[in-house]
């Protein structure tokens, strides 16, 4: 979606007052009205940010350019803000991933962490089937604890959208040492790939 600058600008302004104001007119009955209002303004705060990105775009700046600006690689600002065109079709890709994406992963995760071997793997696309089946799968989740001991914990997934995948990447805490899962779905929800990788090389 395009977004013009002085709309979004407007927008943010608008929502940012009523904020300010929500204190003194706002209805003291409602203890919500202040996290909403500022949920409203972050909203539009990202509005904004998409505006600038797509002006600056139009402008000739180069991905590298914004993705300097964000503090993050032109791979991961063209991921968030772009606009791919899919060579199949010529029409715009959806850049949009699964809205269930981090329950999805944070629920594979967990069922490694507890040994549920086959609860993974019947959740494996054909491809993923043939290649990979449970016995290997607890295979390769002992070799991790073996080099960086019990699993400890996760942190929160990031997902994002590739073509026809959704790739989620979730933190993960061992007693040694620090990894990612990188699990890729289908929009039928089926396991494309799972990776755990080196948080040093993810």
């Amino acid at each position: 979606m395009q977004f013009k600058l002085t709309d979004v600008l407007a927008e943010l302004t608008a929502r940012t007052e009523r904020l300010l104001t929500a204190p003194i007119l706002g209805d003291p009955s409602d203890p919500t009205r202040l996290v909403l209002g500022a949920l409203s303004v972050r909203e539009s705060a990202e509005r904004v940010v998409i505006a600038a990105v797509q002006q600056a775009r139009r402008d000739g700046t180069s991905w590298q350019a914004i993705g300097d600006a964000l503090g993050v690689t032109r791979q991961a600002a063209f991921q968030r803000y772009g606009k791919p065109v899919d060579p199949r079709t010529g029409a715009p890709m959806d850049t949009t991933p699964l809205s269930d994406a981090a329950t999805l992963a944070t629920t594979v995760i967990d069922d490694l962490a507890a040994g549920r071997w086959e609860d993974v793997t019947t959740r494996f696309d054909q491809t993923m089937r043939d290649g990979l089946p449970a016995t290997a799968l607890a295979g390769a989740w002992a070799q991790i604890a073996g080099l960086a001991g019990v699993y400890e914990s996760r942190g929160e997934t990031v997902a994002s959208r590739a073509a026809d995948i959704t790739i989620t990447n979730t933190p993960l805490a061992f007693e040694a040492g620090d990894f990612v899962a990188r699990i890729s779905f289908r929009d039928d929800r089926t396991i494309a790939g799972l990776h755990i990788l080196d948080s040093a090389s993810a």
